[in-house]
């Protein structure tokens, strides 16, 4: 996409997730917390292909582990076929005026480990990321080079007695300076990226078919340690 389009298309997405923001009205419970240890991503499955893929490692800056939890009543349907239908709309899960995916595989196939597709964003970068594992009711992505960050992130669902639980977590750095500026010392990227999250789970609570129970519960855990 040409430089003056994809500015364009920035600023717009810019302003429309901040207006949006703005008039959010679901419960947010939020803590932030600083570690010195204990934000690192579970590793890599060895059968996934370690081409291009941008992991903790290769980022900058510290490490944030994030988690974005609702708990679901009244719903529908159980954790596994929750799961089964975010997987099969994913992009329709997410701010569709803010972010589109492109696409998984042309067979129209459900995902597989080692699958790549890429999460478009309104911004200089797009979100290149690999499927390194996937089951009834976890899928795990882990971002490729020219993603805005390094590491990985986590979608899963748990039935927990008569409630249904639905969760994303994530363990990354900024991919470079420029995004720890955006996201660490400015937050503007941290909280577009709370925005989607967020609106990622009230999408999850009205496929469940039932009703949020008391908001989303965001946890930030910021590790400091190798600077």
């Amino acid at each position: 996409m040409p430089w003056p389009a994809l500015a364009s298309r920035w600023a717009y997405g810019m302003a429309l997730i901040s207006w949006r923001y703005l008039w959010q009205t679901t419960p947010l419970y939020r803590t932030d917390s600083t570690v010195g240890s204990g934000c690192q991503p579970p590793p890599v499955p060895p059968e996934v292909s370690s081409a291009d893929l941008q992991l903790v490692d290769d980022g900058v800056g510290e490490t944030f582990h994030r988690r974005f939890m609702v708990r679901i009543v009244d719903a529908q349907m159980g954790a596994r076929e929750l799961m089964h239908r975010v997987l099969g709309d994913l992009g329709g899960h997410m701010p569709r005026e803010v972010v589109r995916i492109s696409h998984r595989n042309e067979s129209g196939r459900p995902l597989q480990r080692n699958d790549d597709f890429v999460v478009d964003m309104p911004g200089p970068w797009n979100g290149p990321v690999r499927v390194v594992l996937i089951d009834d009711t976890r899928l795990r992505l882990a971002t490729r080079q020219g993603h805005l960050e390094a590491g990985q992130i986590e979608f899963h669902s748990a039935d927990e007695g008569d409630q249904l639980v639905f969760e994303i977590e994530a363990w990354a750095r900024p991919s470079n300076r420029v995004v720890r500026l955006l996201y660490s010392r400015m937050r503007l990227a941290k909280e577009i990226q709370l925005n989607m999250w967020v609106r990622f789970c009230k999408a999850a609570v009205a496929t469940a078919g039932g009703r949020m129970l008391d908001g989303v519960h965001i946890e930030t855990r910021r590790e400091v340690a190798g600077g």
